[in-house]
């Protein structure tokens, strides 16, 4: 039978290249529907840009941002923001805040290593 729970806290947090930390939650070859993961990014810091070849999400949970999706102008996000991020678009996130931002991210269909081409920073 299937594995049918999953523990959260098993997951350790990792740096990306893309300069954020990320814990993922859910993230199997068995559940290729979807993937969940939270991330953090510390104050300052913007993340790199790139494209996904997947649809993600991104509900904010903890401090202030400017999401910058597609080349158009930067939004802002705090917690309680849910930022739908299209499949084959540029994006990027920056934390202009005093607190780490932290958010979860929610792919669909799972994230893996090849949806991921990062872009030059003057694409957008």
């Amino acid at each position: 039978m299937a594995k049918t729970v999953f523990t959260a806290g098993s997951a350790r947090e990792f740096l990306t290249g893309e300069r954020c930390f990320v814990r993922e939650l859910i993230n199997t070859p068995g559940i290729a529907d979807f993937s969940l993961a939270d991330v953090r990014v510390e104050p300052g810091v913007t993340t790199e840009l790139h494209v996904l070849s997947v649809r993600e999400w991104y509900f904010i949970t903890q401090g202030s941002g400017l999401v910058e999706i597609d080349g158009k102008p930067r939004i802002a996000v705090s917690p309680g923001d849910t930022v739908e991020i299209p499949a084959g678009v540029s994006q990027r996130i920056s934390n202009n805040g005093t607190l780490d931002l932290v958010f979860q991210c929610i792919c669909l269909p799972r994230f893996t290593p090849e949806c991921y081409q990062s872009l030059p920073p003057d694409k957008c």
